[in-house]
């Protein structure tokens, strides 16, 4: 019985440079791991953000110390020091929740991933979760010792995987994801005879363009995302369809959607 998305022992360890995922459907999935200079470049670009950031707030805090300090706390000393006790929270925030916080919204992704195109997944093609980003990225208190990541970038020059200690925690990899606008459809239209009716004119032209735009962009998804969302697609529309017994898989059914809508002329 194939693994599900969820089972632990789905994933086949990495090959070379490569995270092979086999998914319920027995295809395999190849996501190209990310090596320590795309990941060292996306943590440069997120620093530039984070820097950019500290240094607005520095400023804050210095026109705040020397115009309203005194005013607004009194006029005590002490005051001045809990403004700037304040400002080392409020950095020790950003240089770590920034990354926690993106990271957990952004599934996987901080601005500096996805500019150059990397993503944080789990070892076994899952996305990841709010937990884990707290995980990985409270590590980074280790990985930067001594210092520019020494600990992190000697830790992933020695693992097969690019793995930095927070990875090791988490079970996280990062891999290069394939620009949206780069994924080419994965299927011919062409090839395949219709073997089943499923009543693929009943679709709007809007359902169908949501199944054509999961059918073109599947291959940038990881392996759970993509199981999950071709059934959610499929359950939306199921109560227009003439479905047989033995159901075959939720994305099965939707390439054979587009074969039928396709051959029989009904593709807009």
């Amino acid at each position: 019985m194939p693994p599900s998305p969820t089972d632990p022992a789905a994933p086949d360890a990495a090959a070379g440079e490569k995270l092979i995922i086999e998914t319920p459907e027995q295809t395999s999935i190849e996501f190209p791991l990310a090596g320590i200079g795309s990941r060292f470049l996306a943590v440069l670009i997120d620093s530039l953000f984070q820097f950019g950031a500290l240094i607005a707030l520095g400023l804050i805090v210095l026109v705040i110390s020397a115009t309203g300090g005194r005013a607004t706390l009194g006029g005590l000393p002490a005051g001045i020091a809990w403004l700037w006790a304040i400002f080392i929270l409020v950095y020790f925030i950003l240089m770590y929740g920034y990354f926690i916080l993106f990271e957990a919204i952004w599934n996987g992704q901080t601005p500096g991933k996805r500019i150059t195109h990397l993503r944080v997944i789990k070892d076994s093609g899952q996305p990841i979760t709010a937990i884990d980003s707290v995980a990985r990225n409270l590590m980074r208190i280790i990985d930067q010792l001594p210092f520019a990541y020494g600990i992190g970038v000697l830790c992933a020059s020695i693992s097969s995987q690019s793995k930095r200690l927070g990875d090791y925690v988490a079970g996280t990899v990062v891999v290069h994801e394939k620009p949206l606008e780069a994924v080419a459809p994965q299927w011919d239209t062409g090839a395949q005879p219709v073997l089943h009716r499923y009543g693929a004119s009943r679709l709007t032209p809007e359902e169908f363009a949501l199944v054509e735009t999961f059918l073109s962009r599947r291959a940038a998804l990881d392996a759970g995302v993509r199981y999950e969302t071709a059934a959610g697609i499929l359950r939306r529309i199921e109560a227009k369809l003439m479905l047989p017994l033995e159901k075959p898989s939720a994305e099965k059914i939707l390439e054979e959607l587009s074969h039928e809508r396709r051959s029989t002329g009904g593709y807009l």
